[in-house]
């Protein structure tokens, strides 16, 4: 397996880099990255077989980097191991395309067999984290709106008409948002067409200007 590792904190991400190397011999360490853009570029001259992802980091975070790497290189796959288990966080992770999500308080060794059952195809989340995640879902609906007055505009979306508008309120273009729904580009522009006859705007922003004001999408 040949494994990028990605974390801001040094000492830590230097120290699990020696922890795989004698621990693991079946795992090669092949770049350490300490943000998000970093990792993205070491993934294209790199070609790991994982990405062992921090979440918080800046320049770009973890969830951004997921989303960059996914979208060039699905065949790639990403772990998540950070000490947050923030919903957002798990839900942003899951949607665009991670493999997995675990917290940093497991055992070097637990980690390491979730690498491999990884490669083998079995996703990896770490049981706190299923559970809070899994709580969550169920107060909430398909569309993450349940439990507030929904504006009319939204109602008379259906469901495909409201993914899209989200992706196109958060600035995502027709090709963006075709990838990420599986969709050709032609079948995105005619439901961007019918959002706008829907909401009676005819431009991205105003677009974004109703969904931030109606609380469809947040900042």
């Amino acid at each position: 397996m040949r494994l990028l590792l990605v974390d801001d904190q040094v000492l830590f991400v230097e120290s699990l880099r020696k922890v795989i190397e004698i621990c693991a011999k079946d795992i090669q360490v092949v770049g350490i990255a300490h943000s998000g853009d970093v990792a993205a570029r070491m993934v294209e001259e790199l070609l790991p077989d994982v990405v062992l992802m921090d979440i918080r980091m800046e320049p770009v975070d973890g969830v951004e980097a997921t989303r960059v790497i996914k979208t060039a290189h699905p065949e790639i796959q990403v772990m998540i191991l950070t000490t947050f288990d923030d919903d957002e966080y798990v839900v942003s992770a899951m949607r665009y395309g991670a493999e997995g999500y675990l917290l940093k308080e497991m055992p070097p060794m637990e980690l390491i067999n979730s690498l491999r059952a990884l490669r083998g195809g079995a996703y990896q989340i770490s049981q706190g984290v299923a559970e809070k995640f899994m709580k969550s879902m169920t107060a909430r609906s398909v569309d993450g709106t349940a439990g507030r007055e929904l504006p009319e505009w939204y109602r008379e979306l259906s469901r495909r008409e409201r993914e899209v508008a989200k992706l196109l309120a958060r600035g995502y273009d027709n090709g963006e948002i075709a990838t990420r729904l599986f969709l050709a580009e032609q079948t995105v522009r005619n439901h961007v067409c019918r959002i706008y006859e829907k909401t009676g705007v005819h431009d991205r922003s105003k677009v974004m200007q109703i969904a931030l004001h109606d609380g469809i999408i947040d900042l």
